[in-house]
C-alpha cells in the first residue's frame, strides 16, 4: 500500500486539514500518515477556538521517521502557521523527498481576495520557494495571484465569463513557467450573465489547459480545498489521469455541498463528505 506523509493541522470541528484527508486518502486505498502541525479545537472561522502549535515538535517526526527507514510515495502540506513552518517542510523534503516521491503543495494563503492574518509578505516569499518544489500545486484564485503578483481585484472587472477565464488561465500559465510545477486553481467564479452562478477549477501544465465549471450556491465552506486536494493527491497514487481525477473531486464536492446545504448547516462546519465516500472507491 502506498503512503503519504500529510504535513497539515489537526482541527477537531471543521471537517478541514488531517480530519478531511485522512479519510479520503483511506477510502482511496492510500496509507495516510500524519504530520500534525497544530492541533485546533476547531477551525479559525469559529468565533472562538485553542490552537497549541506543534512548529517545535515538527523535527521529531523527520528524525524519528528516518530512524525507522521509511520512505513516503507522496506528500501532501496544506496550511503552515509561518516560515519556520516551511523551513521545517524544507528539511522534511531533504529527508524524504525522491525522485519517486510526488509533492502536493495546497498554498494555503487566503480567499475571497483577502490574506489571511497570519500571512506576511515575507512568509509568502518562503510558500514561493515551496511551491517550486511542488509536482502539483492547488491554489484557489486569491492565492494564484498571491504567488504571482497578479491582481485580484482586476479579475473582478471582466464582464464576460470567456475575459474572466482567459486571465485566469494566463495567471495559472505564469505560475506554472516559475514552479514547472502542474497546476490547479480552485474556486473559478465567473461573472453571471443571469441569475445562475457557476464556480470551478481550471487544471495547466506545460502543454495545455482545461476548465470545468458547476452551479454555485454562493457559500464558500470550510474543508473544501483540502478534501479536494486529497482526492488530487489519491488519485494520483492510484495513477490516474488527473483531470479524470479533478472531475471526480468536483462530483464528490458537489454532492456533499448539495446535501449540506440541504440540511442548512453552518458554512464553518464543514460539509457532508463521509456519506460521499464511497464515490470516491
Amino acid at each position: 500500500m502506498k503512503k503519504v506523509a500529510i504535513i497539515q493541522d489537526m482541527s477537531s470541528f471543521g471537517k478541514c486539514s488531517l480530519t478531511a484527508a485522512i479519510p479520503v486518502l483511506s477510502v482511496m486505498g492510500v496509507q495516510p500518515v500524519p504530520l500534525p502541525t497544530a492541533i485546533l479545537t476547531s477551525q479559525t472561522e469559529y468565533p472562538s477556538y485553542f490552537c497549541e502549535d506543534l512548529t517545535s515538535k515538527m523535527a521529531h517526526f523527520t528524525n524519528e521517521w528516518s530512524k525507522m527507514g521509511v520512505s513516503f510515495d507522496g506528500i501532501l502540506t496544506g496550511f503552515v502557521t509561518g516560515k519556520e513552518q516551511i523551513e521545517n517542510i524544507f528539511s522534511f523534503l531533504h529527508t524524504f523527498y525522491k525522485e519517486e516521491t510526488t509533492l502536493l503543495v495546497d498554498p494555503v494563503m487566503g480567499d475571497r481576495g483577502e490574506m489571511y492574518d497570519v500571512f506576511t509578505n515575507d512568509l509568502i516569499s518562503y510558500m514561493k520557494e515551496l511551491v517550486k518544489r511542488a509536482d502539483l500545486i492547488t491554489p484557489n484564485v486569491t492565492e494564484c495571484c498571491l504567488l504571482t503578483g497578479r491582481s485580484f481585484d482586476n479579475l473582478q472587472t471582466y464582464k464576460t465569463k470567456e475575459d474572466y477565464l482567459l486571465a485566469i488561465e494566463e495567471t495559472g500559465w505564469q505560475l506554472q513557467s516559475e514552479t514547472d510545477a502542474k497546476v490547479i486553481i480552485t474556486g473559478l467564479n465567473p461573472p453571471a450573465l443571469s441569475e445562475t452562478r457557476c464556480v470551478g477549477n481550471m487544471y495547466i501544465d506545460r502543454t495545455c489547459s482545461y476548465h470545468s465549471l458547476q452551479e454555485y450556491n454562493g457559500k464558500s465552506y470550510s474543508g473544501t480545498g483540502d478534501l479536494f486536494a486529497s482526492v488530487m493527491m489519491g488519485g494520483m497514487m492510484r495513477g490516474q489521469n488527473i483531470v479524470e481525477t479533478m472531475e471526480l473531486a468536483e462530483r464528490f464536492l458537489s454532492a456533499a455541498i448539495k446535501s449540506t446545504s440541504e440540511e442548512q448547516i453552518p458554512t464553518v462546519a464543514g460539509v457532508n463528505f463521509e456519506s460521499y465516500l464511497r464515490m470516491l472507491l
